[in-house]
C-alpha cells in the first residue's frame, strides 16, 4: 500500500486476458476515446497492445458486460457514455481510482452518508451474537494494526469492519453492496489515513458504533457512523495523498 504521496492500488495480473481488459478499461476511463467514438481497427489495436485478435475480442466482450463498450454490426465497437457503465464493478472502480480519483472520493463519501447510517440503525435492531463478534474482531484487528509501526493491515481491517456492519444490518443487498465497493473504500481509506493522527482518532468512533449496536440503540449507532464519515471527509481534504484537484467535505 502507498504510504505517502498520491494513494495508489497496485494490481498484478495473472493472465494476458486480465492485462488487456485492464489496458482498454483504463484508456476508456482516461478519455482516450470519447463516448460514441469507435475503437481503432481491430488489427491495429491488437498489434499496439501486443495481443492476438482473439484475445482482443475476448477483452472487448468483458468490457461490453461492464457496460463500457457496445458492438454492433457494420458500425463496429464504440465507447458508451459513463452513465451506462457498471460503477459498482470492481474493475471500473479501480480504473476510476487512477483516472478520476477525485470524483470517486466524492461519490464514495456521498454513498457512505446515504447507506451506512441506515445500515447501522438496522444492525442495532437485528444484529445477532455472530454479527457483534465480527464487529469486535474487526475492531481488534484495527487496533492491533494501528499499534504497528507501518500500520500493516489497518486498511484491510477497516474495510472488514464496515463490511461487517453492512452484513449486520440483516439486509442481503446491503451486504452485497459492501463487498462491491471494497475498492472504493480502500481508495478512500488510503487517502484519509495519510493525514497525521487520523488512525488513532478513528478508533474510538468505531468502538462507539459497536457498542451502540450491541446496546440496541439505533440512533446512537447511526450518529456514530455519521461522525466517522464526517471525520474521514475532513481527513481526506487535509491528506497529503489527496489528488491535486482536491475534494471538499460534504456539508
Amino acid at each position: 500500500m502507498a504510504s505517502r504521496g498520491r494513494a495508489e492500488i497496485v494490481v498484478h495480473f495473472r493472465t494476458m486476458h486480465q492485462r488487456v481488459v485492464d489496458e482498454l478499461g483504463r484508456r476508456i476511463v482516461g478519455g482516450t476515446w470519447e463516448p460514441g467514438e469507435p475503437l481503432p481497427v481491430e488489427d491495429a489495436l491488437a498489434a499496439e497492445i501486443g495481443v492476438s485478435r482473439g484475445g482482443l475480442r475476448e477483452a472487448v466482450k468483458a468490457l461490453v458486460a461492464k457496460g463500457m463498450l457496445e458492438v454492433r454490426p457494420r458500425t463496429g465497437t464504440r465507447v458508451l457514455p459513463p452513465e451506462h457503465w457498471n460503477h459498482l464493478d470492481r474493475d471500473v472502480l479501480r480504473w476510476k481510482q487512477t483516472g478520476d480519483a477525485t470524483a470517486l472520493l466524492r461519490d464514495t463519501g456521498e454513498l457512505r452518508r446515504i447507506v451506512e447510517p441506515e445500515a447501522a440503525r438496522l444492525a442495532a435492531e437485528r444484529a445477532g451474537p455472530d454479527d457483534i463478534r465480527a464487529l469486535y474482531d474487526s475492531l481488534a484487528a484495527m487496533q492491533a494494526a494501528a499499534a504497528e509501526p507501518g500500520r500493516n493491515g489497518y486498511i484491510e481491517a477497516d474495510i472488514a469492519f464496515h463490511r461487517a456492519l453492512l452484513d449486520a444490518s440483516g439486509n442481503r443487498l446491503l451486504g452485497s453492496l459492501g463487498r462491491a465497493v471494497d475498492i472504493a473504500l480502500e481508495h478512500s481509506f488510503l487517502v484519509s489515513t495519510q493525514t497525521p493522527g487520523a488512525v488513532a482518532a478513528s478508533l474510538p468512533g468505531h468502538r462507539a458504533i459497536v457498542e451502540a449496536v450491541e446496546a440496541r440503540d439505533p440512533e446512537a449507532a447511526a450518529a456514530a457512523v455519521l461522525a466517522i464519515i464526517e471525520a474521514a471527509e475532513v481527513e481526506i481534504a487535509q491528506s497529503p495523498g489527496l489528488p491535486s484537484d482536491g475534494v471538499r467535505p460534504v456539508r
